[in-house]
């Protein structure tokens, strides 16, 4: 799934304007101006289209969960991991942490979207790549997802 799409549902879900936008990216330590989301959020088809890369939707996701939930306290001598690569898995994740979902409220999100999963089957998308039950996230379920979180906060 491409992560112009990403930005715009998770934009459309969570009510958020440009000035939020541009706080949230902030907020994960990376400058952007406001006329630089306006052709993020743009379609592909659209003139002044700009690619939103991986490193960039990481800067959103992770000032997506400091402005849900606040700054992590960070323990002396700890530093922060580089993020493994952006895939559909990751961005579940992240987003699980900024919205504060536990698997109860995923399996509700979920079911507004009309997908039936059990908790077993949707908790192996939140395992580690290489763990034996681990499962990947796929572009149609991920897209579900997003539709369910709109449901969800929008009506």
């Amino acid at each position: 799934m491409d992560n112009n799409d990403i930005l715009r549902q998770l934009r459309y879900a969570l009510n958020i304007n440009d000035a939020i936008m541009v706080e949230i990216f902030r907020l994960a330590g990376h400058e952007i101006e406001p006329s630089r989301v306006t052709v993020l959020l743009k379609k592909e088809d659209e003139e002044g289209f700009v690619h939103c890369g991986n490193a960039l939707f990481g800067y959103f996701l992770d000032g997506l969960i400091i402005y849900k939930r606040g700054r992590r306290e960070t323990k002396p001598g700890e530093t922060k991991k580089p993020d493994p690569r952006l895939t559909n898995n990751a961005i579940l994740k992240k987003l699980r942490i900024a919205l504060e979902l536990k698997e109860d409220a995923i399996l509700a999100v979920l079911k507004l979207a009309d997908v039936d999963i059990s908790k077993p089957a949707m908790t192996a998308l939140f395992r580690k790549e290489g763990h034996k039950n681990y499962r990947e996230c796929g572009d149609q379920f991920l897209r579900k997802f997003l539709r369910g979180l709109s449901l969800r906060y929008r009506t």
